[in-house]
């Protein structure tokens, strides 16, 4: 679906431009200085847009804030899904979609600390986040299990214990660390991947 203004109309090209300003602004001002402290205000002078630009697109600072998440996710998940789709194995796509997902954060390292805001500010976001990272993730693992790709493990409690290891990788080294997964890492990684995957 094509992106819509506050009022519902569909967006013309400089519209869309305008908006993708408004949200990339939106992340880097959620992420300095967190939900609570952001400011309608502080993300147009960010922009670089009139304040009442800002409503042109988005009702409410709340409004900006789910929708950024919602932007988040998509692109997270359809970076995640084209590294994985060049995969031979089921341990190469996976091993080529975490490696999007570390990429994916450590140019938004900001990512982290907006969900962990959702869960105060919109809870039913940072469901919406965690479920829609699942959703492709336990249908793909079906689908290899299916084709006896992998060993007999259960798809859902995989996907969900996978996406938790990447998760807190990704925490510990890109934004506590040096902002990179060290290659030591990426190897341990595939040797859990490997050990989960092939289970009897």
């Amino acid at each position: 679906m094509s992106p819509q203004g506050a009022d519902g109309r569909t967006l013309s090209p400089r519209g869309i431009e305008t908006r993708t300003r408004l949200l990339a602004a939106a992340e880097q001002v959620f992420g300095d200085v967190g939900y609570h402290d952001a400011s309608i205000v502080k993300i147009t002078e960010a922009a670089g847009v009139g304040q009442g630009t800002f409503y042109l697109y988005f009702a409410s600072k709340k409004d900006v804030f789910d929708e950024l998440i919602r932007d988040m996710n998509r692109r997270v998940r359809h970076a995640m899904k084209e590294a994985s789709s060049r995969g031979a194995t089921r341990l190469e796509a996976e091993l080529l979609g975490f490696g999007a997902y570390f990429r994916f954060t450590m140019d938004h390292p900001a990512i982290y600390r907006i969900i962990r805001q959702a869960e105060f500010v919109s809870p039913e976001m940072l469901e919406f986040h965690y479920e829609k990272l699942a959703e492709g993730y336990v249908e793909g693992l079906r689908e290899s299990i299916a084709r006896g790709e992998v060993g007999d493990i259960e798809p859902e409690v995989t996907a969900w214990a996978l996406m938790a290891a990447g998760e807190m990788l990704g925490m510990r080294y890109i934004l506590w660390g040096n902002g990179s997964v060290p290659e030591h890492v990426e190897h341990e990684l595939a040797r859990i991947i490997r050990c989960v995957l092939e289970a009897k």
